[in-house]
């Protein structure tokens, strides 16, 4: 099996295709005179049903804008700071094209928006509030996870000191509060409540992962658990915002929050495959990136709970691993990860987790069935949610 297969399971779950009715408008757009350029350039590219880039580069153009707009608002240096780790700049300040994700969280709180039959520019806030507050999460989770790489190229701690990563994270994480306020609107304070509480989510769930690397032994329902407050809380949050903002009542919020939360586990499964078996070239990250760090991911807590002579070498193995210090365990030959990462498969902790995935996939779209969307959104949501499983990198 190939290094990308991990993330390639076998054609994802039935989509859900039933159109729904077309909701009332309950709120109009936010669009300030300097978003009518950006709004110029991806006139004409409505997304079709299943042309997720189009989705993507959408939730990029327009917040790419209002994130630079944000950040501008930081003090020296970490104005400077929050711009290389966006990828705007390169090390030395220069200007730079460098990736900045995927814009997986703005293009669902754009298209969020579209639920209650308004504009995606509604949810426009709400998609660079929640984009500060996930780039606020990487800012620190490299740093307390001392990774050197991000995107295919220096964290930002690395590069500009431990200090700057934690202010510039906790400087991101005010602007997000900031941008939904100053709407002043009900629905404003409505979003801001539900991002708050992700937020808390997100923490909770780096908390855990981080007890659970010194464990010999974590379980399958610990790990859901955890994966689905640190990665599942902000992307349930990305999926309901712009309808919150757009005047959506709580149980429609609630079921989209259904439907990112469960899509948030997928994402987070086939990243977890990706973290010990993906291509370094796609991921950006070292070989073996989530070994390396002791993390106790799907894949190793399945494996782990399965019965087996893989299983109990694997149990062994990770008994000791808890007992070394980082040092020592970054002395580790290649080879050592290597018998690591094949004993996981071998007592199917890989299987499992692709399988875990695409179950996750099935139980997001279904969230939907709920709520009431135009058609063209809903096939759009169903394919965000297959983008998710069948992802490379």
């Amino acid at each position: 099996m190939s290094t990308t297969d991990a993330a390639d399971p076998a054609g994802p779950a039935g989509r859900i295709r039933t159109a729904g009715t077309t909701a009332p408008h309950r709120g109009d757009p936010v669009t300030p005179p300097n978003r009518q350029l950006v709004n110029e350039r991806v006139q004409g590219e409505e997304a079709g049903p299943g042309d997720v880039s189009v989705m993507l580069e959408r939730g990029r153009t327009l917040a790419t804008p209002e994130l630079r707009a944000a950040v501008e608002r930081l003090a020296p240096p970490m104005d400077t700071v929050a711009a290389y780790h966006f990828g705007w700049i390169d090390a030395e300040g220069r200007p730079s094209e460098s990736g900045g994700g995927k814009a997986v969280r703005p293009a669902l709180a754009l298209l969020s928006a579209e639920v209650t039959g308004g504009a995606p520019e509604t949810g426009l806030p709400g998609a660079v509030a929640v984009e500060l507050v996930h780039n606020f999460s990487l800012l620190h989770d490299d740093l307390m996870d001392g990774d050197e790489q991000r995107r295919h190229r220096d964290t930002v701690w690395k590069v500009h000191g431990p200090a700057q990563a934690i202010l510039v994270g906790d400087a991101l994480f005010a602007l997000a509060g900031e941008i939904l306020l100053e709407l002043g609107t009900p629905e404003a304070g409505r979003a801001t409540r539900r991002l708050t509480m992700a937020t808390r989510k997100l923490i909770d769930g780096q908390a855990q992962d981080i007890s659970y690397e010194h464990r010999d032994r974590v379980t399958v329902a610990e790990c859901l658990e955890m994966e689905g407050n640190k990665t599942g809380a902000l992307l349930a949050c990305a999926a309901s915002i712009g309808a919150v903002l757009g005047g959506a009542d709580d149980r429609t919020a609630d079921a989209m929050e259904a439907y990112g939360h469960h899509l948030g586990l997928a994402f987070q499964a086939v990243d977890d495959l990706l973290g010990i078996w993906g291509d370094p070239q796609a991921t950006g990250k070292q070989t073996w990136s989530d070994l390396r760090q002791r993390k106790k991911s799907l894949p190793v807590a399945a494996a782990l709970g399965a019965d087996g002579p893989a299983a109990a070498r694997l149990a062994k193995l990770m008994t000791e691993d808890a007992k070394k210090s980082q040092a020592e365990f970054e002395d580790f030959h290649e080879a050592e990860f290597a018998e690591r990462a094949a004993l996981i498969e071998e007592a199917g902790g890989r299987e499992w987790t692709a399988q875990e995935a695409q179950r996750q996939h099935t139980t997001a779209l279904a969230a939907l069935d709920s709520v009431e969307m135009p058609g063209r959104v809903r096939d759009q949501f169903a394919a965000l949610a297959d983008f998710v499983v069948v992802r490379r990198g």
